[in-house]
Order: C-alpha cells, then sequence, then structure tokens
C-alpha cells in the first residue's frame, strides 16, 4: 500500500516474526505435502501396477482367435473390483463398464513398449487412475520371446483413500503453519518486551532530560549492545549535569555581579547626578567650551543612571524576584500621563472607559519604552492605538519609519541588540525593549513586534483585563 509505514518498534519486530514464521512455515510444510503426496500417489500406483499385473496373470491361457464379445466381457467381469473398473478391448471390440474417452492417446504410446502404464486422469472433476497393459503371447525364441495378443486391458481404478490422505498432509501443513504463526508472535512479542523494555527506559530518561531533570539514569542491565548505550546516555547524562552546574553556576556569579555592581554604582552615581544638575543651572554663564562640557558630563551621567537602572531591573527578572502591585486603572489616562511626563509628542487613539487590573509602574515601563523607541528609530508621526475586549487589552504603537528588516525581527526583544552593527553605543541602554517584554510576560501577556502594509514598524502588547500577583 502507498504511503504505509510500519510505527513502533514493536509492531516491527512482531510484523518481521510473524512473515518470517509465516514464510518458514510454508516452505517447510509445502515441501514435506510435496514429497509425501507424490511418495503416496507413487506407492499407490506402484501397487496398482502390482495389483493388474496379478489379475492379468488370471486370464491366461488366452482364448483362441479371432476373440468374441463374450471371451472380453468374461475377461472385464473377472478384473472388476469394489474400487474399479476395467475395459477390455480386441480388434475393435470391447467389453466392461470402464468408459473408453478416458484413454488417452499417451497411455497407449507407453503400452507399445508392452509394460504397464499408468496416467491420472480428470473424471468428473475427481482424480482417478488409468492403467493399461497388452497381454503377450509367448513363443518361446530367444531373440523374440513374446509378441502381442491382440487384447488390451485397462483399469479405472479411484483415489478416494489417497485424496483424503493427501487432504489431511494439507490440513496438517496449514495447522502446522497457524501454529508456527502463533509460537512465532508469542517468541516475538517476549523478545520485543526484552529488547524494548530498555529502549522505553532510555525514551523516557532522554525525556526527562530533555526537560531539565538532569539527575536522569538508566539502570544497566546485562553487558549486551543495550547495556553500552545504558552506560553511554549515564556517562553523557553525568557529563551534561556537570558542565550545565558549571555554566548555572558562571550565570549566577555574572548576575550576582552585574546587581551588586549597579547597586554599588547608585549611591555614587545620585551624588553625581545632584552635582551635574546643579551644573546644569550654571552652564549658561560659563564660558562656551565649559559649558558644552557640563552638558556632555550631564547628559552621560543620566545615561549612565538609566543605564544601571535598567541593569538592576534585568536582574530581579533574572533572580526571580520581580513582583506585580496590579491596581485597577483607567488605562487610557494612564498612558497620557507617561506621554504627559515624559514630553512625547505623538498622535493618541486612546478610548475612554477601558479598565483593566494591571501594574501601574510596569505599564509606565512599556509604554514609555515603545514610544521612546519608536521616537528614536522610527519616523514620526508615531500613533499610541488602544483597544479592549472581555479578554484584554491591546495596545499598538506604530511609526512612519522604514520598519524592522526581516533579519532583526526574530532578535528585536534581545538584550543589548543592535540593528545597526555600525553603532557601537546609542542613547538608550539597548535593555529597553527586553525590559518592556519581561513586563509583558509577567503580566501573563504578550508583546510582538511586526511591520505595517504600508510601512512603519508596529510593537502590538496584550494584557489580560485582570492579572492575579
Amino acid at each position: 500500500m502507498t504511503g504505509w509505514r510500519l510505527r513502533g518498534l514493536r509492531t516491527r519486530l512482531l510484523v518481521a516474526f510473524a512473515l518470517l514464521s509465516v514464510f518458514t512455515a510454508l516452505a517447510v510444510a509445502g515441501i514435506g505435502y510435496v514429497r509425501a503426496r507424490d511418495g503416496i500417489l507413487q506407492r499407490t500406483q506402484d501397487n496398482a501396477a502390482v495389483e493388474m499385473t496379478t489379475q492379468l496373470k488370471q486370464l491366461y491361457p488366452l482364448p483362441r482367435q479371432p476373440v468374441d464379445t463374450s471371451a472380453l466381457q468374461s475377461a472385464a467381469e473377472r478384473l472388476n473390483g469394489r474400487k474399479n473398473s476395467a475395459l477390455v478391448t480386441s480388434g475393435g471390440h470391447s467389453a466392461g463398464d470402464m468408459p473408453a474417452s478416458v484413454i488417452t492417446p499417451e497411455l497407449r504410446e507407453v503400452m507399445k513398449s508392452g509394460r504397464v502404464a499408468w496416467q491420472r486422469v480428470d473424471v468428473g472433476g475427481v482424480t482417478q487412475l488409468v492403467l493399461g497393459a497388452p497381454l503377450l503371447i509367448s513363443t518361446g525364441d530367444r531373440r523374440n520371446p513374446t509378441i502381442p495378443s491382440g487384447i488390451e486391458v485397462y483399469e479405472l481404478r479411484n483415489l478416494d483413500a489417497e485424496i483424503d490422505a493427501v487432504n489431511r498432509l494439507a490440513r496438517d501443513a496449514w495447522l502446522a503453519g497457524g501454529a508456527a504463526l502463533v509460537v512465532a508472535l508469542i517468541l516475538a512479542v517476549l523478545a520485543a518486551g526484552s529488547v524494548l523494555r530498555p529502549v522505553g527506559e532510555l525514551q523516557r530518561a532522554a525525556r526527562r532530560l530533555g526537560a531539565g531533570d538532569l539527575d536522569a539514569r538508566i539502570a544497566v542491565r546485562g553487558s549486551d549492545e543495550l547495556a553500552s548505550v545504558a552506560e553511554t546516555f549515564n556517562s553523557t547524562a553525568e557529563s551534561l549535569q556537570r558542565h550545565v552546574g558549571e555554566l548555572r553556576r558562571m550565570e549566577a556569579d555574572a548576575r550576582r555581579f552585574v546587581a551588586d555592581v549597579s547597586h554599588e554604582l547608585r549611591t555614587p552615581l545620585a551624588a553625581m547626578t545632584a552635582v551635574t544638575d546643579m551644573l546644569d543651572a550654571e552652564a549658561k554663564r560659563l564660558p562656551d567650551a565649559a559649558g558644552e562640557a557640563v552638558r556632555l558630563v550631564s547628559q552621560e551621567t543620566h545615561n549612565l543612571t538609566r543605564l544601571v537602572n535598567d541593569l538592576i531591573e534585568v536582574t530581579r527578572f533574572d533572580s526571580g524576584t520581580a513582583s506585580l502591585e496590579v491596581d485597577d486603572i483607567d488605562v487610557a489616562e494612564a498612558i497620557r500621563a507617561t506621554l504627559r511626563v515624559r514630553g512625547f509628542a505623538v498622535e493618541t487613539d486612546l478610548p475612554e472607559g477601558i479598565r483593566a487590573r494591571v501594574d501601574p509602574r510596569r505599564l509606565d515601563v512599556i509604554v514609555a519604552n515603545l514610544v521612546g523607541n519608536a521616537l528614536r528609530h522610527g519616523a514620526e508621526p508615531v500613533t499610541v492605538r488602544l483597544r479592549g475586549d472581555q479578554a484584554g487589552i491591546t495596545l499598538a504603537v506604530e511609526d512612519s519609519g522604514p520598519g524592522l528588516d526581516e533579519a532583526v525581527l526574530p532578535h528585536v526583544f534581545s538584550r543589548f541588540y543592535k540593528a545597526d552593527t555600525a553603532r557601537s553605543r546609542s542613547e538608550g541602554s539597548g535593555l529597553g525593549l527586553a525590559i518592556a517584554w519581561e513586563n509583558a510576560r509577567l503580566h501573563h501577556g504578550e508583546l510582538v513586534a511586526g511591520n505595517r502594509p504600508e510601512g512603519g514598524a508596529v510593537f502590538t502588547l496584550w494584557l489580560p483585563r485582570e492579572v492575579r500577583r
């Protein structure tokens, strides 16, 4: 069957054993059947030839020539038996119960040698045995000891007993084949169990390992190939567990280092920010070069402060300590407040009356990062659209820039990812979109990036109506 495939090792083993057993049983039973059938028929033919030879001796001395019909009839009656009928012919005359139509030219040809000949023929759909022999006259001449008498004798014997025996052989062959199939299936089940048990254990252990259970191991039994596979799996799992443990330790050390450094930097940065704010106020009265230097220091200090704050926020996500402080808020009013505080000049489509239980601070961070990213890397006008339904709220931030390259889309929410590799640094920390995505995930929501058909990038945020802490 086209497209049909055996699925599963157990099924393949069972089918293979079944096919092998059927083929073997058919071959053995078939050969045995053919040899036994031929032996039965050959023995029957030999015995029939011997019996006919014995019966022919009872017809001597032969009647004088020409032979009349009464003499042929008398000879036929002496040959007729319970399981056979006879036909005696001579000079165009014949007598007996056997139909002459079953005598074939091939049989007559063999009889010319003076020997008893036989042939199996079909009579009314039943296989029967025809025997024929000529009656010979002894001449006493060494060179030509016998001559034909002109009398031919034929016998038709039924083979009912032999056919029954052959049928029993065929039935026995089928029974032997069926028994061999059953035994083969039982052996296949046992063999499949012994082979597939460790394979199943290996599969379950591999699934556990893939799911993150690095303690998954397999019991090693015996010393065959499957035991070698189990030992290899265990050694691989141990090596993987060791390397993963080392990587986790290094990752934890790195996170702790970032968190410690970020916290240590907050105090000096706070002092530096206060100082730069004071210098900003005096920058207008300073000479041009000094004023520009003060403004540059102030800007970089604020950028560094924002980077440290973002790193601290990221470490909270990584450590699992980030939490939600949900409140029932008017989403449109919260978004307008975010835009107003940061001075973002964008177009808005914010219907009134859309309320949700979310964390206002984290929603503020998401909106600020999305709109700020659109203004920095897209092109105006930037539009903020809000929609709501019974399940949740949807916020879309669209810009009119060139859009996002297809190669950038899979990495747009990655930390420190820059679409333009030529930019060594930017105004942002490179963590804004990553933090927005983490905040969406913390709300059990979703944040995706794409491109509008008419051009420009679009970031779509979906949050459930009610977020439980």
